[in-house]
């Protein structure tokens, strides 16, 4: 009896770690699920109005998503920030109160620019040697799908506040609520059913703007009637500054955002190399992207769930608690994509001919295209989910500006520059651009392990309590 004993509570802690981290990810999973089967219900009614309008919507998507992470990122570090602060003093209101108020200021301050820079794709895809007709149909799709920047903000930064209270079921349930929302709206805005009007390509612009406010409605509510929440007076006296807490947040912040808009981006300049190939691989591309973002989903709220679990242990100044979290988390994104790998290394051709009705015309060369870009996404599945886990347990422990640097160079110099040399040198078309995002995204989750491993050796965790 006594010789079973210590092995038990050496043990304990890290089931107890199993639990708390899928408790808290699951919830977290689901909500990012909700956000790509907004995008993937888009893809699915565009690629039922024509393949010219499912290239538009993915590369207008790819533009309006790479520029919203940025600004995602920025206001992403509220999350480690009121982890820390709760881990620190587990009942404290004020401070919590007022890292969310000025991740609503940096919401505001980084959105502006963003919307500025947006408006001009249209004239930019053109200058840029897109397509004309192209680059038109993208310009007008992104002047619709902008105006959801802000509200979709505000909703990370509702969502930040509950998963650091470990209460993140509500955000779940908005985005349920949004991805039934978003289906009937944007039917209705496409098509022109439900006595709205026939807009087609835009109407998904502008019925994803509106489902991203009714998102952030749904939220907001949810915070002011809560009891849970509500004693946190959220949206009283917004106004009242807090210089040194909001310059915090871009310190930590900015980097996640460069981060974010890093992987984001170089995404959508494949969707924009893909542009230069045909018309057909953009819209396989559009098919594979959605597929690999839904089970991106997965490791990325497990990415999550590890920022508030070791920032838990980073406030308390308590390292075992962060190794455990850490490794927990790691072990089930890793796992779980090791699994999708072989989903969809075995059944491409089915996946792709969910999104993809092969009678239309056109769509015979798309299908076989998107085939044979998810055999290449089914090989990097385990190295981008090793990489959005490790990025979120050193954001715990608030190191940002090195995942960054690491993500520059992985996604950009390697990436892209191998990709491009595959496509356009080796004549590996759109093929030789996956292969370049699957180096990519090795490269980075190697350095971010190993910055993980040598965490104590440099300096990264905080003195015991």
């Amino acid at each position: 009896m006594t010789a079973i004993s210590p092995s038990f509570d050496v043990q304990s802690p890290w089931r107890d770690e199993f639990r708390a981290t899928l408790a808290l990810a699951w919830p977290l999973i689901l909500t990012n699920v909700t956000m790509v089967l907004i995008n993937s219900t888009d893809v699915f009614l565009l690629a039922r109005l024509s393949p010219d309008a499912l290239a538009a919507s993915a590369l207008g998507s790819g533009i309006v998503i790479a520029v919203l992470l940025i600004g995602i990122g920025v206001i992403t570090a509220a999350s480690p920030l009121i982890a820390a602060e709760i881990g620190r003093k587990a009942h404290s209101v004020r401070d919590v109160r007022r890292t969310v108020r000025q991740a609503f200021w940096a919401s505001f301050a980084v959105c502006i620019p963003l919307w500025a820079i947006l408006w001009f794709t249209g004239p930019f895809l053109v200058w840029a040697g897109q397509p004309a007709q192209l680059a038109q149909d993208t310009g007008l799709f992104v002047r619709a799908l902008q105006w959801m920047i802000l509200p979709t903000l505000g909703v990370v930064v509702l969502r930040s506040f509950m998963a650091a209270l470990e209460k993140p079921n509500w955000a779940m349930a908005a985005g349920i609520a949004a991805v039934i929302v978003n289906a009937v709206v944007n039917y209705g805005l496409i098509f022109g059913h439900f006595g709205l009007p026939r807009l087609e390509l835009v109407g998904a612009g502008i019925g994803s703007s509106l489902v991203a406010l009714f998102q952030f409605l749904f939220l907001a509510a949810v915070v002011k009637r809560h009891r849970k929440f509500r004693r946190y007076h959220l949206f009283g006296r917004w106004w009242r500054a807090d210089w040194p807490r909001f310059f915090t947040i871009w310190r930590l912040g900015f980097p996640i955002g460069l981060h974010m808009g890093f992987e984001a981006m170089v995404f959508a300049a494949a969707v924009f190399l893909m542009g230069y190939i045909s018309t057909a691989s953009v819209a396989a591309h559009a098919v594979a992207i959605q597929i690999a973002s839904m089970t991106f989903m997965v490791p990325m709220g497990l990415g999550q769930a590890a920022t508030v679990r070791v920032g838990l242990g980073f406030g308390k100044g308590d390292g075992d608690a962060i190794r455990r979290a850490g490794w927990t988390a790691y072990a089930l994104g890793v796992g779980f994509m090791t699994a999708m790998a072989m989903v969809i290394w075995l059944f491409p051709a089915t996946l792709a001919g969910f999104f993809l009705d092969p009678a239309l015309a056109g769509n015979e060369e798309v299908l076989r295209l998107a085939v044979s870009f998810l055999l290449v996404a089914a090989v990097f599945q385990i190295v981008d989910g090793a990489q959005v886990v490790g990025t979120g347990m050193l954001r715990g422990i608030q190191d940002t500006t090195w995942p960054m640097l690491f993500a520059a160079l992985g996604y950009w110099v390697i990436g892209i520059g191998f990709g491009c040399w595959l496509a356009f040198y080796r004549d590996w078309d759109g093929v030789g651009i996956w292969v370049g995002l699957a180096v990519g995204l090795g490269i980075v989750a190697g350095l971010v392990l190993a910055r993980w491993l040598m965490r104590d050796r440099l300096g990264l965790l905080p003195l015991k309590h």
